[in-house]
């Protein structure tokens, strides 16, 4: 018999996989690849049953010979070990971004005479509602709470971008793109208080209160389903980051990340040119402390932003505030800069890491952003956030299309660099 294979990264098998197997046992002997966890997150949703439970769903399937672990998104490995005669899909791999899997496939095909066989897609009211469930259980607390550390597990590092609504929320969940025969997308948001304050017109001063900042989580999270760091600023009194603490646990954020400083909030990227005052180590580790004894699970983070390079103290001062901090119940660290060179935070990771190797380091290159995510990966960063650039990107765009608008009187000459407004609405899910 010859042998047919196809790939499944699936949390339920509904009738779409059925129709593939039944296709596919037409022409031999079926094995199906079950997705690892690490490579389904690089272009997929994260799974919401193990990697265990996925196997044995396969298994179950009638008419399937043999099921293997396929490892990554590409298919070198698995046909250079089964040789198969047909390699089976549906053919929503002929459009972007899956197109670069199936270009892959068929050019190890070719070196020994293997056949491609697409099937058409399967989508139909009960595919759709299986697909619904699949979403929203992902979206739930409980499931997405823990993710965050899952993926510190699972990926080389995490990627977060900003968001600040539920429209930039979509952008962040289902912008997957092909480089060099690989597929990526972010694995995380970020919500911060520069962003949110921005986009309700408001100064960066912690002026919007958590009620309106937690709408904006809530937006976020009605149409998402990826893990949301929360941007807690300096937390407030230790009276009410306790509070705070409770309140994102409750709602299913992965981590907040608490900066030591006091006072009035300016932004760290003005460094010492405003008045910024520093906390005590005493005392932020007092609110560190605080914020982890009332946590209800082991799976939310409070991360613990230190701004001792911001404010020009000093790399031995990070380094001792780092110690204290994770001393204190820190869930990671975040170090900050705004120094255009990266090297002061790769010092501080190299030092930091010659002492700990298990504690998450993130790191913001907003002001250092020549640095590519696997060089930071490599001084033993965990997390990298992207915490405005949507924002940043935004503002010019829209403000050249207003000026261009009344500038001519009309709307035709800036139609070529608008996004049909069918395409934005595809971004939303319908219930």
């Amino acid at each position: 018999m010859k042998v047919v294979y196809t790939c499944f990264c699936t949390d339920v098998i509904h009738e779409g996989h059925l129709n593939i197997i039944a296709a596919a046992k037409k022409y031999g002997d079926v094995i199906v690849g079950v997705l690892s966890d690490e490579a389904a997150i690089r272009f997929n949703r994260f799974p919401s049953v193990s990697f265990q439970e996925r196997l044995a769903m396969v298994r179950q399937i009638k008419g399937v010979r043999d099921v293997v672990v396929q490892k990554d998104i590409m298919y070198d490995e698995i046909i250079h070990t089964l040789k198969p005669d047909y390699v089976i899909h549906g053919d929503n791999w002929l459009e972007e971004p899956m197109k670069s899997i199936r270009e892959n496939v068929a050019g190890l095909l070719s070196e020994y005479g293997g056949t491609i066989i697409d099937i058409p897609y399967t989508y139909n009211e009960n595919v759709k509602h299986a697909d619904a469930k699949i979403r929203e259980r992902l979206a739930m607390p409980e499931y997405r709470r823990k993710r965050l550390r899952q993926l510190l597990n699972l990926r080389p590092i995490v990627k977060a971008i900003e968001v600040h609504s539920g429209l930039t929320g979509l952008i962040a969940e289902k912008t997957v793109v092909e480089h060099d025969g690989e597929l990526d997308q972010f694995d995380a948001m970020w919500i911060s208080s520069l962003c949110d304050s921005t986009a309700k017109g408001k100064p960066d001063i912690e002026l919007v209160d958590m009620t309106s900042r937690f709408r904006t989580i809530d937006d976020v999270m009605e149409v998402t389903t990826k893990p949301v760091i929360f941007d807690g600023d300096t937390g407030g009194l230790i009276e009410h980051f306790v509070y705070t603490v409770r309140s994102l646990e409750r709602m299913g954020v992965s981590a907040v990340i608490v900066e030591d400083k006091v006072g009035l909030k300016k932004n760290s990227l003005f460094g010492n040119d405003v008045q910024q005052i520093q906390d005590s180590i005493e005392h932020f580790c007092a609110k560190l402390s605080a914020g982890k004894k009332v946590q209800l699970t082991d799976d939310f983070m409070i991360i613990a932003r230190i701004e001792s390079l911001i404010l020009e103290k000093g790399l031995d001062d990070a380094l001792r505030r780092a110690e204290a901090y994770v001393a204190a119940g820190a869930d990671g660290i975040m170090i900050h800069s705004r120094c255009k060179d990266p090297m002061e935070i790769l010092a501080f990771c190299d030092a930091f890491r010659k002492n700990n190797i298990v504690t998450p380091l993130v790191v913001v290159p907003t002001s250092f952003n020549m640095i590519t995510e696997a060089e930071l990966a490599a001084h033993g960063v965990n997390v990298v956030i992207y915490a405005n650039q949507l924002t940043r990107s935004a503002f010019p765009a829209m403000q050249k299309t207003a000026e261009d608008i009344l500038r001519y009187h009309r709307a035709m000459e800036v139609d070529s660099r608008l996004m049909p407004i069918k395409e934005i609405i595809t971004l939303i899910d319908e219930l």
